[in-house]
């Protein structure tokens, strides 16, 4: 999957670079903004106790 990303973005490797790390950035703040709030009421973690 990496390999087919790396192709497809434009300009040379530095540009990539950044590029990439925009892309990474974009999908850690997507996932800790949206995705992990909407899961977490879901998630067992919750309902701890301790006797």
């Amino acid at each position: 999957m990496y390999p087919w990303i790396w192709r497809h973005l434009p300009g040379p490797a530095a540009v990539r670079v950044v590029s990439a790390a925009v892309l990474i950035l974009g999908v850690v703040a997507l996932l800790m903004f949206v995705v992990f709030p909407w899961v977490e009421p879901m998630l067992p973690f919750n309902q701890v106790t301790t006797q």
